[in-house]
C-alpha cells in the first residue's frame, strides 16, 4: 500500500518496483540553510534498484528542489539591491539632472518587489516607499510575465512602470544567494554623485556666520545631570572669634548648573535662630568677596564696537568678542592724531568659580570669607569621583569638636540615713527625687503564669551551735529586682517557730565599707549554684539543691551560669580519655544484667572518683539531668475518673444509657468498639460536662493499639451512679506554710537511674560490643 503524498516523501512512479521513502532534514552549508537528503540503502548496503547517488547537500538553496512550498522554504528571505535613477530637471538653471537613490527589495517567498527611497534631509521631495510591495510585470513586449530572481544582477537596468533603475550593488546575502542558484554576478558599479547636492554641500562648508557667535550649550549638561547632587559634610570653625563655635554644615553641589547650596545642621538647644539656608544656591567664586562691580562688567559675552559707517547717515555695527580677550590691539590708519598700533582694555571681568574638581575630602573652600573644611561625603558622591576622577581615598575627617575634659563628679560618703540610693539622689539635684528602679527589667522578669522568674535553693545553715545544725531554709532569688528572701519551713517539735527568716530585700556582699561614696555591691544570681556558700547578713548558708524550674532556667541561660553548661561538663570528662577502659569496666561490673543503666548513687560514686574533685555538685546535677532515665509520670486512671465523676456530679449528668444505645446503633459490625474520633465526637455532641484536657487523657487510657475504644467499658466507668469512686482528699496547709510555694524537704534526686552507656558513647566513643 503506497504512502500518501506528503512533504518529504519521494516516489519513483516510472519504475514498476517497490517505492521506498526518502528522509530529509534541515542542514547548513556555506552559511545557507538547505535540505539534507539521505537515501537509505537496501539490505546489506546494496543500492536500491533505480537509486542514483546524490550529494549530501542539495545544490539549491533552501526551498529549491524540494517538495516544500516556496512560501515556507523562503519565509523572511529578501534580496536587497542598491539602485539609482537619473531624473531630468527642466527649466532650472541650478541643475540639469538629479540623482535619486533607491533600495530594491525582492521577496523570495512570493516574488514580490518593493522599492524604497531613503530619507534625505532638507530634500523637499516626498520620500519613503516609492513602489509598494507587489508583483511587477516585465516591460513590453513581455507584459504577460513577471519579474523573477533571474532577472536581477549587478550593473544592469530594470524598468518598473516605465522608470529605469540602474542597479550598481547589492548586499552580501544577495550575492551568496545568486551564486548558489547559478547566476554569474557582474562586477559592482559606482553611483554617480548628484551635482546639485555637491554644490550645496560645498557652499555650506564655505559659509561662516557674519558675526562670530559662541553658543552656551547648557541644555545637555542639564539633561545629563538633572537631579544629581553631590553632598559634602563640612564644618566652619569660628571658635577664634568672640562667642564663636564650630558650625556643622552640609554642602550641596548641583551638577546640572555648577551651583552650590549650603545648609546648617542646627543642634538642639543651640540657642541660635533656625535659618533655612546658610548660603543660597548660586555659583560660588573662589576669591570672595570680590567687591562691587560696575554694570556690564559681569557678563557672559563682550560686545565690541570696532567700526562704523562713513556715510552721512551713521550706522553702528557690533561684533561679539569670540576669543574672550581682556586687551584688544589693532592698527589706526586714519582719523587719529598718532597713527600706529594702539592697545585698549575692555571692561569685562573674569571670575573663577568652584567646580566639582575643586571639591574633595580635606579641602578648605572660601565661602565669602569663611573657611569651610570638607570632612566627608555620601556614597553617590564617592561613586561619582571614583568614576570620573579615579579617586579611591575617601578617609573622612571628624566634624565633631574634641570633647571637653570631663570633670569627675565626687559624691559625699553615705551618712547612714535611709538607703544608699535615696541618699545619692539628694546629691544629684536641688530637688530630691525618689530612686527609679529598672522598670524594663522588672516587666521582663516579673512572674507571669507558670513562669515565676524566681530561683529557689534549699540551704542549710552553717554554724557551730549544735541546736542550729539541722535547720533547713529555702532561699528565693527574684530576678525582677535582684532581691532575696529566706524562709524556714515549719517543723513540729523542733523548737523553732519557722516562717519568714529574711524579708524580701537586696543583700550586700560581705566585707564592704559602710560609709563610702561608691555604691555597694549586692549578691547576683550568677553567684548562686548548688554547693555554693552564701553569706546573708552574717549568716552563712550552704546551698544543697534547687527546684526543677531553677535548674532548667540556669541550663537555658548557660552563658550566665557556666556550671549549668553541659558542654563544659563533657569537656572535663573528655580530659580523662586515658581512663576510658577502666571506667567502662567499672560500669559493666556495676551493671551485671547489662541494662545500660545504673542507680543514682552508683553513678555518683563512679563519676566523682573518675574526675577526682574536678566536677562540682552543680555540674554533676547537670550531667545527671542530661543522661537520666525518665520515669513514667502519667497520673493514675482512678484519680482521673474520680475527677470526672466530680464534674459530672456537679452538673447532674446521667444520660449514659442513651450514649451506649447510640454507640450500639453506630456499631454496625457488632464488635463493641468504635474509633476514638467517633467517641470524642459523641461526647462533644452530647455536651458531656468534662473538660477537654481531662477527656483526652481518659480517652487515651481506654484506647487500644488500633485507636479504638470499648464504649461500654468507657461509659460505665464514667457512670458515677453505677460505679462511684471514693472522693479525693484535699491536702490542707497551715497559714505559715502557704507563705512560700516550695514546702517540705529538699527536692529529690533528678533521676533514679542514669543511662551510662549513652554517656560513654558520646564522651569516649565506646560502641556496644
Amino acid at each position: 500500500m503506497a504512502l500518501p503524498l506528503l512533504p518529504g516523501n519521494n516516489f519513483n512512479r516510472n519504475v514498476g518496483k517497490e517505492k521506498f521513502h526518502k528522509s530529509q532534514h534541515w542542514g547548513f552549508c556555506n552559511n545557507v540553510r538547505m535540505l539534507v537528503s539521505e537515501d537509505k540503502p537496501g539490505i546489506g548496503g546494496e543500492p536500491l534498484p533505480g537509486q542514483k547517488p546524490k550529494p549530501k547537500y542539495s545544490e539549491y538553496p533552501r526551498g529549491m528542489g524540494s517538495s516544500l512550498p516556496s512560501w515556507v522554504a523562503f519565509d523572511k528571505q529578501v534580496l536587497c539591491f542598491d539602485a539609482y535613477v537619473e531624473d531630468e530637471v527642466p527649466d532650472k538653471s541650478q541643475e540639469k539632472y538629479r540623482i535619486r537613490h533607491y533600495k530594491i527589495l525582492f521577496y523570495l517567498e512570493d516574488d514580490t518587489i518593493q522599492v524604497n527611497e531613503p530619507q534625505l534631509k532638507n530634500c523637499g521631495l516626498p520620500q519613503g516607499t516609492f513602489i509598494r510591495r507587489h508583483r511587477i510585470a516585465l516591460p513590453p513586449p513581455d507584459e504577460d510575465k513577471f519579474y523573477t530572481v533571474y532577472h536581477f544582477n549587478i550593473n544592469i537596468d530594470v524598468v518598473f512602470y516605465g522608470r529605469t533603475f540602474r542597479i550598481y550593488n547589492c548586499d552580501t546575502f544577495t550575492k551568496n544567494f545568486l551564486k548558489k542558484i547559478g547566476v554569474k554576478l557582474n562586477p559592482p558599479g559606482r553611483c554617480p554623485e548628484d551635482p546639485y547636492m555637491k554644490t550645496r554641500r560645498e557652499t555650506l562648508d564655505r559659509m561662516k556666520p557674519l558675526r562670530p557667535y559662541e553658543s552656551f550649550d547648557t541644555l545637555r549638561q542639564f539633561l545629563e545631570y538633572n537631579r544629581k547632587v553631590l553632598r559634602f559634610f563640612c564644618v566652619w570653625d569660628d571658635s577664634a572669634s568672640m562667642f564663636g563655635d564650630r558650625r556643622e554644615l552640609v554642602l550641596h553641589y548641583f551638577l546640572c548648573d555648577d551651583t552650590i547650596e549650603i545648609k546648617e545642621v542646627m543642634p538642639p538647644n543651640s540657642g541660635r535662630d533656625a535659618t533655612s539656608l546658610f548660603l543660597r544656591r548660586r555659583k560660588l567664586p573662589k576669591f570672595g568677596p570680590p567687591g562691587v562691580f560696575q554694570p556690564g562688567q559681569i557678563t557672559d559675552r563682550a560686545v565690541l564696537n570696532v567700526y562704523s559707517g562713513t556715510s552721512g547717515k551713521r550706522v553702528d555695527d557690533y561684533l561679539l568678542d569670540k576669543y574672550k580677550v581682556r586687551n584688544l590691539t589693532f592698527c589706526c590708519c586714519f582719523r587719529c592724531d598718532f597713527p600706529g598700533t594702539r592697545k585698549y582694555r575692555l571692561g569685562k571681568v573674569d571670575q573663577e568659580f568652584y567646580k566639582d574638581g575643586d571639591l574633595f575630602i580635606g579641602a578648605t573652600i572660601n565661602v565669602w570669607g569663611r573657611k569651610v573644611l570638607l570632612c566627608d561625603c555620601d556614597e553617590f558622591t564617592k561613586t561619582y569621583y571614583k568614576t570620573k576622577y579615579g579617586i579611591e581615598n575617601f578617609n573622612s575627617i571628624s566634624c565633631k569638636a574634641p570633647p571637653p575634659l570631663k570633670i569627675k563628679r565626687k559624691f559625699p560618703p553615705y551618712n547612714g540615713f535611709g538607703s544608699e540610693e535615696d541618699s545619692l539622689r539628694t546629691c544629684i539635684g536641688l530637688m530630691p527625687t525618689p530612686h527609679q528602679r529598672d522598670f524594663k527589667k522588672f516587666m521582663e522578669k516579673d512572674s507571669y503564669g507558670n513562669i515565676s522568674n524566681i530561683l529557689r535553693f534549699f540551704a542549710k545553715l552553717i554554724t557551730h551551735k549544735c541546736m542550729d545544725l539541722d535547720r533547713m531554709f529555702v532561699i528565693s532569688y527574684f530576678l525582677s529586682d535582684d532581691t532575696i528572701s529566706v524562709f524556714e519551713p515549719i517543723e513540729r517539735n523542733s523548737g523553732f517557730t519557722g516562717g519568714m527568716f529574711l524579708k524580701r530585700s537586696r543583700v550586700k556582699k560581705p566585707g564592704q565599707e559602710v560609709f563610702k561614696s561608691e555604691p555597694s555591691e549586692y549578691i547576683k544570681a550568677e553567684e548562686l549554684y548548688i554547693g555554693a556558700r552564701v553569706n546573708v547578713n552574717g549568716y552563712l548558708f550552704h546551698l544543697l539543691n534547687a527546684d526543677k524550674y531553677t535548674l532548667r532556667y540556669m541550663e537555658e541561660n548557660s552563658d550566665k551560669f557556666p556550671m549549668s553548661s553541659i558542654e563544659l561538663v563533657l569537656q572535663k570528662l573528655k580530659e580523662e580519655q586515658s581512663k576510658s577502659r577502666e571506667v567502662k569496666q567499672v560500669f559493666r561490673d556495676a551493671d551485671p544484667e547489662f541494662t545500660k543503666t545504673v542507680d543514682y548513687n552508683t553513678f555518683r560514686d563512679i563519676i566523682m572518683s573518675l574526675t577526682v574533685g574536678k566536677l562540682t555538685e552543680h555540674e554533676f546535677i547537670t550531667l545527671v539531668r542530661r543522661y537520666g532515665v525518665s520515669e513514667d509520670t502519667r497520673p493514675d486512671m482512678n484519680i482521673l475518673i474520680a475527677q470526672a465523676h466530680e464534674q459530672l456530679r456537679k452538673n447532674t449528668f446521667e444520660n449514659f444509657e442513651r450514649l451506649i444505645a447510640t454507640c450500639i446503633y453506630e456499631d454496625r459490625e457488632k464488635k463493641k468498639v468504635l474509633p476514638t474520633t467517633d467517641i470524642r465526637r459523641l461526647c462533644k455532641s452530647s455536651r458531656l460536662p468534662v473538660t477537654d484536657d481531662l477527656l483526652e487523657i481518659i480517652l487515651s487510657g481506654f484506647e487500644d493499639d488500633e485507636k479504638q475504644i470499648n464504649y461500654e467499658l468507657f461509659f460505665n466507668a464514667l457512670n458515677w451512679r453505677m460505679n462511684p469512686m471514693p472522693e479525693l482528699e484535699g491536702v490542707s496547709f497551715t497559714k505559715e506554710k502557704c507563705e512560700d510555694k516550695w514546702l517540705g524537704m529538699p527536692s529529690p534526686i533528678p533521676a533514679k537511674r542514669v543511662d551510662y552507656f549513652r554517656l560513654l558513647k558520646e564522651v569516649f566513643g565506646i560502641e556496644e560490643e
